[in-house]
């Protein structure tokens, strides 16, 4: 889910960056906000990656007596 949520982040920033749509608010600079979704989309994938990894090096042992 946090790869996802990154890569929406991303893409969104990247339109807001690039002026592909131009939303044309005045309270909001439009380049700042598209730079803010670009660098949090980007953590948001690089924390969602460490976590997996993280998640697969857990060793589970069942110990078993009869």
């Amino acid at each position: 889910m946090g790869v996802g949520i990154g890569i929406v982040l991303l893409l969104a920033g990247l339109i807001l960056v690039l002026d592909v749509v131009n939303v044309g608010t005045a309270f909001v600079d439009e380049g700042a906000l598209g730079w803010i979704f670009v660098i949090v989309g980007a953590l948001a994938i690089i924390i969602a990656l460490v976590m997996n990894a993280q998640r697969s090096r857990v060793h589970h042992v069942e110990d078993r007596r009869y």
